[in-house]
């Protein structure tokens, strides 16, 4: 297989997101199927959709819309005998649908517990499990690796809080064009931190480099990275920080020569930055990111004997 056919699923899935976002953003705008303003309330994903998870959750709160609680699914305590944690509705995010860990949690709290699922595919079991379902069917993948399907998420969960997400789209154009630097495609290791809402998204791209790439890829909140992680840093390696810088972060990356990236791109669009870079730094390797080593596109566990 040729340089330029690895990944091909990935690259177009990749480049369609400003298109796709759009699409999220208007369909947002004109429904009302998520959690009300002031509603207590958990989502739930595994792997990416985690990710998405934490980030809606931080934006949620930070707008003042209500507790809102992040778990991967397979650690999540929903309405447990804790009398402090009881929620109003639970919100799932999956692809697939077929996810187990999650379909489990949504069977559990059916008739108990108002549960929303947003989904790409709208054939899959969890339809039959949701009270409510978020059809996403337009930006499901092919590519086992996911990019459009976790941002498109994102983009209709951050649109129904009203925020605007417009600049991330002009800028995501840009982002999917962009030349991809040697300097990005040599680098021995990457770190990507965020804060706020774009801590998730920088787990997310720490996740999209080590699943295509198989590379030494770490993520944190940036306020925490001056607390053992900077110690790493050094030429020829990456950090990149999405959203707001701390003060004085950009002093200490100096002194260290790994190269610094920050922009005033919106961090969703240097998400989809990083995207294009895993892509190329795959493709530079041999490797395919659309089917990636031990993994498949859900997770499914046998039932215990």
């Amino acid at each position: 297989m040729s340089e330029n056919m690895l990944g091909a699923f990935m690259e177009e899935e990749l480049v369609s997101q400003p298109e796709v976002w759009q699409r999220a953003m208007e369909q947002s705008r004109t429904e009302q199927l998520l959690p009300a303003d002031g509603k207590r309330i958990a989502v739930i994903g595994c792997g990416t959709s985690w990710f998405m998870a934490q980030s809606y959750a931080a934006a949620r709160e930070s707008a003042g819309k209500g507790v809102t609680d992040a778990f991967a699914a397979s650690e999540a305590f929903l309405n447990s005998n804790s009398p402090g944690r009881k929620y109003d509705a639970v919100v799932a995010i999956t692809r697939s649908g077929t996810t187990t860990e999650v379909l489990g949690i949504l069977a559990e709290l059916q008739g108990n517990v108002p549960t929303v699922a947003i989904i790409g595919d709208t054939s899959s079991p969890i339809v039959g499990l949701a009270d409510t379902v978020v059809d996403l069917h337009y930006a499901d993948e092919r590519s086992v690796v996911q990019t459009r399907f976790a941002t498109t998420a994102l983009v209709y969960m951050l649109t129904s809080l009203g925020i605007d997400v417009q600049q991330a789209i002009d800028d995501a154009c840009g982002a999917v064009a962009a030349p991809v630097s040697r300097e990005l495609l040599d680098a021995e290791q990457f770190t990507f931190l965020g804060t706020g809402w774009t801590v998730g998204l920088a787990h997310e791209a720490g996740l999209k480099m080590r699943e295509a790439v198989q590379g030494w890829t770490e993520s944190y909140p940036a306020m925490e990275y001056r607390h053992g992680p900077i110690s790493i840093a050094a030429p020829g390696r990456v950090t990149w920080l999405f959203g707001t810088q701390p003060e004085g972060l950009d002093s200490d990356m100096a002194v260290t020569g790994a190269l610094y990236i920050h922009t005033d791109k919106h961090p969703l669009a240097e998400l989809v930055r990083v995207h294009k870079v895993t892509l190329e730094r795959a493709r530079v390797r041999g490797l395919n990111p659309d089917l990636p080593r031990n993994l498949t596109r859900s997770v499914i566990l046998d039932a215990p004997a």
